[in-house]
């Protein structure tokens, strides 16, 4: 099949997964699988949508995302909550609903406390602020961003995740389950793709809030944050051969100042010699999470992907990134772009970290799946590097299975040759992430919606 016929699928699909709030768009449902019991599917998550609202912007339907911004704006909570089971001050819900309540319609929230295993979502906020600035550099309109209503919004994400807490580290720090890997995959602290998403959003946050009374205090908060947290991640979530020697001859144990194991990690807690035979002398990447006697040596892609977007990994480590996935492409790529997570939990890892999880089998779903919607950040990170035949040969790869499978939300295996076992079809952030990585590929232009170099 063509692809001009696999992106007209694509865009029925989008089409047909909008919603509407009192005649307006508001967002898309996750996905429209006639098959499946609809369970939250029915709604819109704020990361879901990530995909297709940057889509809409670039083909100018700018009202669906402006009246998203808004809506989720209203529902995110201003005030403080002594009450542990309310979210907290600045949190935006994981998802929403319209309901009917006398004939009139309401956008109902849902901010972890309806989800397995009930944790708030930490992503979610900070995709928001990401589609803000890109809603503002696709429009121009500066003056949403500067609404008061939104700088409010802005300030309390910010004092929610710059908030005083029982933890010494730049990094914004978490329980497990608080990201698009919202079920227990040993990530409690400070797991990377939270790290990339809030080092991101705390550089918008600059180009976004008014310098004026009410916000210097955050603005200043946000400076004083952001070279500490650059530093500590480039330097200590940082493996590459060159790295993984220096991690080899730590000594423990150490106290003081001058320590070089701040975080006090044991060699014998690192697979060695699996990893450095895994890890190719031009290769190398973020590592999953860092923290007391922890170093998380698995691949995660949307950390890894959104550090060469949002230029937290320098240029050579955004070259070594690519070239990790360039010469481990069976591993993360495969038959489906591409691995969420690598390698698998597998056996009692498995059972201990995840709780012996049957949706997080090894090679299923979280567990070392296989996501398309990650082909739009893939795209993005290879384009923004130049390395486009990376985005082409991925591109080309999706595209002989998308269609002819009813658009999966993943795919199983170590090779992602299986759809997903409770995978979804007609999945609409499949077919937004594909939409997406083609107008990249297509017009390199729309990378600012994504990227800021400034």
């Amino acid at each position: 099949m063509s692809d001009q016929a696999i992106v007209a699928q694509a865009w029925d699909l989008l089409e047909k997964s909008i919603i509407y709030y009192r005649d307006r768009p508001v967002g898309t449902i996750a996905a429209c699988d006639p098959d499946s019991a609809a369970l939250n599917y029915d709604q819109c998550f704020i990361r879901d949508f990530i995909s297709a609202g940057l889509l809409f912007l670039i083909k100018g339907r700018d009202d669906i995302v402006r009246n998203f911004l808004e809506e989720t704006l209203k529902l995110q909570p201003k005030t403080g909550q002594l009450d542990c089971s309310k979210p907290s001050r600045g949190l935006m819900p994981a998802s929403f609903k319209i309901v009917s309540v006398a004939g009139r319609e309401y956008l109902k929230a849902d901010f972890g406390d309806h989800a397995i295993g009930r944790v708030a979502p930490a992503d979610a906020c900070l995709w928001w602020v990401i589609l803000l600035r890109a809603y503002v550099v696709s429009t121009q309109d500066m003056a949403l961003a500067h609404r008061e209503d939104f700088q409010e919004g802005m300030r309390v994400i910010l004092e929610l995740c710059l908030v005083t807490r029982f933890d010494m580290y730049p990094m914004v720090l978490v329980p497990d389950a608080a990201s698009m890997i919202d079920r227990r995959m040993g990530l409690y602290g400070h797991p990377l793709d939270i790290q990339s998403l809030f080092y991101a959003a705390l550089r918008i946050s600059l180009k976004l809030l008014i310098p004026n009374q009410k916000n210097e205090y955050i603005i200043q908060a946000v400076h004083n944050r952001l070279g500490p947290l650059l530093r500590q991640l480039r330097e200590n979530y940082w493996l590459d051969p060159d790295r993984l020697n220096i991690i080899y001859r730590y000594q423990v144990e150490e106290y003081g100042e001058e320590a070089l194991n701040q975080f006090n990690i044991y060699s014998d807690s690192i697979p060695f010699y699996r990893l450095a035979k895994w890890l190719p002398p031009a290769g190398g990447y973020l590592a999953g999470n860092l923290g007391p006697s922890q170093l998380d040596c698995r691949f995660f892609a949307i950390g890894n992907l959104m550090a060469i977007i949002s230029s937290l990994a320098d240029e050579q480590q955004s070259h070594k990134i690519l070239n990790l996935i360039e010469l481990r492409w069976n591993n993360l790529i495969g038959d489906m772009p591409m691995k969420l997570c690598f390698p698998a939990l597998e056996d009692a890892d498995w059972r201990i970290v995840t709780g012996a999880d049957p949706k997080n089998r090894p090679w299923s779903y979280h567990n070392g799946g296989s996501w398309p919607v990650l082909l739009w950040m893939l795209t993005a990170a290879a384009r923004k590097m130049q390395r486009t035949e990376l985005a082409h040969h991925a591109i080309a790869i999706a595209e002989r299975r998308l269609i002819q499978d009813q658009w999966p939300e993943y795919y199983d295996g170590p090779d992602g040759r299986l759809i997903g076992k409770e995978a979804r079809r007609y999945q609409t952030w499949t077919a937004s992430g594909y939409l997406l990585a083609k107008e990249l590929i297509a017009n390199p232009d729309h990378l600012k919606l994504v990227i800021d170099d400034d």
